[in-house]
């Protein structure tokens, strides 16, 4: 009998190891305080205690051989989404079928043995552009067909999103063309209805013309950008690049305007640059950087958007 669940044991040990797992973790203070105030089935009531017992939990699973991913909780997309559902939030099957809606959502890092000191910063950094690419395909799948003032924009909403994710990615396209061989940092910033999307792209385009993005930067930064064109609201790029032969790092700009970007003066790129965004205040210039024009990109394929 003990020889057959010894047997029995080993079996379940190695199909766990087939099984992944994901685990949602309250990295957040304020989500933490939120389901332990809310909550009598979550039944911890201190955030740092609760964040220690979650790295044994995923070192154990570590120590077993199974895969893991690492959410974030959100406590208020959770009771949204216990409301959508019809389920009660007050128990633990709910806040399971919350982590695996997670989860499918693809919002998720691998866990690596890290301590949870390293792995809460490496969740909220991941946290970020998931949340902009949700507010992103938003204001895309929103957007009344002929915001950004196109004519030949199709009349089916989801025709149009896709038109206008392809006029953003052929901007991108355009613009590191335009910025030429070196390294190259982009940020798109936009200053959208309910609130300012960014995004930024390291990019590097080779003397031969070879060119390294890393993913999925180019995708976010093209649907910040798009999010602009469709609701033709009120943004723009900043490209800074470091060339490979060396020298001054040079940065230019470009406005979003009608739905395609219009080259900054050198001026208007010397005050985005070096003004605070948040205070207004002048920022002094960095030593070695030289402030450029944007350069006139060639027009949206099928118009103007």
């Amino acid at each position: 009998m003990a020889h057959t669940r010894n047997r029995k044991r080993r079996a379940y040990r190695r199909l766990r190891r087939e099984a992944p797992s994901t685990v949602a973790v309250l990295a957040e203070p304020g989500d933490f305080a939120t389901m332990s105030s809310r909550y009598r089935s979550f039944t911890f009531d201190d955030h740092e205690a609760y964040l220690r017992q979650t790295e044994v939990l995923l070192r154990s699973l570590t120590d077993q051989g199974v895969h893991t991913r690492v959410a974030c909780f959100d406590a208020a997309d959770y009771a949204l989404y216990c409301e959508e559902e019809q389920l009660d939030p007050d128990t633990a099957a709910s806040r399971t079928r919350y982590t695996a809606e997670v989860a499918a959502a693809g919002f998720t890092v691998p866990y690596g043995g890290e301590t949870i000191g390293r792995l809460v910063p490496l969740l909220l950094g991941a946290r970020e552009p998931a949340l902009t690419w949700e507010e992103v395909t938003a204001l895309i799948a929103c957007a009344e067909p002929g915001d950004a003032g196109t004519p030949e924009s199709p009349a089916d909403p989801q025709e149009y999103g896709e038109a206008v994710f392809r006029r953003a990615v052929e901007a991108l396209g355009f613009l590191l063309e335009a910025a030429g061989p070196g390294v190259h940092h982009l940020v798109c910033s936009v200053s959208a209805p309910d609130a300012p999307l960014s995004a930024a792209l390291r990019a590097e385009r080779l003397p031969e013309g070879g060119l390294s993005l890393r993913d999925p930067e180019p995708l976010l930064l093209c649907g910040v950008l798009a999010a602009g064109m469709a609701t033709d609201s009120p943004g723009g790029v900043v490209v800074r690049t470091c060339p490979h032969e060396g020298g001054s790092e040079t940065v230019r700009g470009w406005r979003l305007r009608g739905g395609w970007l219009s080259p900054l003066s050198e001026a208007e790129v010397f005050s985005a640059y070096c003004t605070d965004a948040e205070t207004g205040e002048p920022v002094p210039p960095e030593a070695g950087v030289r402030y450029r024009p944007g350069i006139a990109l060639p027009p949206a394929s099928g118009g103007s958007a």
